[in-house]
């Protein structure tokens, strides 16, 4: 199919019709130059989604996409180019690297393997998925990739048969069983990287790992052995992936690593041991309220925040920190108090009825909240409800981060 993809009239119709119904098009046309509507239906809905998520693939002549849950799964090319700060950051010498080999045994549409295969010499791209192969292989070569090998096979044949050493191995198993069910544990992911990590050490001396941001840290290190760093990667604060980065021999407490992409937060590291034995205190609502962003949330740095910051948090289970002075470098957004409201001074104080509501451990939900006080979502202003030291908060507040 890439062959009929690629031909210049239908990527020309492809290009034209972009902002077109897709489901008006599938249902008043049988097939577009001789390809199946729904196929190209598929292609249309697709490049729609690169042009954010993937700039250079929209951008380059003659792409082809894969079915829409292939591409939702893969990178974005900013997280992908993460992933090459990162790998170039941690091998050292820098040198050695263009020197190196390096795997993804799970390619898919190969976003990271492109990004990936340009820090090394040579670079293995493995699917065991015909179709995704070809259609890897078929933008990499657009793309202008020259180091690429591709190879139709699954990782651990890949991995039995490859005499060559490996400086680098890459993989991001699929989260879905065969019957297209998620799961998050990684054991239930297809490879199953928890069996196959010792036979990866053992093979190269570095393996990064992408997991769901709906994995549980903890669980992840417990199923994984030699990890040194976890980096927890949101984009515009909404946490996208989880890497687990291990080394070979590699015994001692992980580092943690919660980073934000697309936005003016400072990178956040820290360890297990540190959060454990932060102090924090609490203190009703001061004059300056935060909300950690969505990485640091998913990393677990719940005290060790409030103790760097010198932050006062308002409750034990209340993830909102607050301090009489501002604190402007603090990696997530930052709030100016108002007043404390009582429930009957909310109408007042919000004329217009609209307002940006954030609960934190608090009995009533946002939209149970617009419901009780007939609010709606819109404005400037912030009705921030959460529960404090002692009792349970209304607060007016605007954002000034």
């Amino acid at each position: 199919m890439v062959n009929e993809l690629t031909r210049p009239a239908v990527q020309q119709f492809i290009r034209e019709h972009e902002q077109d119904d897709v489901r008006e098009l599938v249902l008043k046309t049988r097939e577009v130059e001789g390809v199946p509507s729904s196929i190209i239906a598929n292609q249309i809905a697709c490049r729609r989604k690169a042009r954010e998520k993937l700039p250079l693939w929209y951008n380059t002549e003659g792409i082809v996409y894969p079915p829409t849950i292939n591409l939702e799964q893969a990178s974005s090319e900013i997280t992908a180019q993460f992933k090459y700060d990162v790998l170039a950051k941690k091998i050292h010498p820098p040198f050695t690297l263009q020197a190196g080999t390096a795997v993804d045994l799970t390619g898919g549409f190969g976003v990271d393997s492109f990004f990936l295969s340009t820090l090394f010499n040579q670079f293995h791209y493995v699917e065991s998925n015909a179709e995704l192969f070809e259609i890897a292989r078929h933008n990499h070569r657009q793309l202008g990739n020259k180091n690429i090998t591709h190879h139709c096979t699954t990782a651990e044949e890949f991995l039995q048969t490859f005499p060559d050493t490996i400086n680098v191995v890459y993989l991001d198993p699929s989260r879905r069983t065969s019957g297209n069910k998620k799961v998050v544990r990684l054991g239930d992911c297809l490879p199953d990287v928890t069996a196959l990590l010792p036979a990866l050490l053992e093979k190269s001396p570095l393996v990064l790992i992408k997991t769901s941001p709906l994995l549980d840290i903890q669980r992840g290190l417990n199923e994984l052995s030699s990890v040194s760093d976890v980096f927890v990667v949101s984009v515009a604060n909404e946490c996208k992936e989880v890497l687990f980065f291990c080394r070979s021999g590699f015994s001692d407490e992980p580092v943690i690593h919660a980073v934000n992409l697309l936005s003016t937060d400072t990178d956040f590291t820290f360890s297990i041991r540190e959060e454990k034995e932060s102090a924090v205190e609490f203190s009703k609502p001061l004059t300056y309220l935060y909300e950690p962003n969505a990485s640091l949330m998913k990393a677990g740095a719940f005290k060790c925040i409030a103790s760097r910051f010198g932050l006062f948090k308002l409750h034990k289970n209340t993830h909102l920190y607050t301090s009489e002075k501002a604190c402007e470098d603090f990696p997530g957004r930052i709030f100016r108090l108002n007043s404390v409201l009582g429930a009957e001074q909310i109408q007042k104080l919000f004329p217009s009825k609209r307002v940006n509501i954030l609960c934190r451990n608090y009995p009533l939900s946002p939209d149970a909240l617009k419901k009780k006080f007939n609010l709606r979502d819109g404005g400037t202003d912030y009705l921030i409800a959460a529960t404090g030291p002692a009792k349970k908060y209304l607060m007016a507040a605007w954002r000034i981060k």
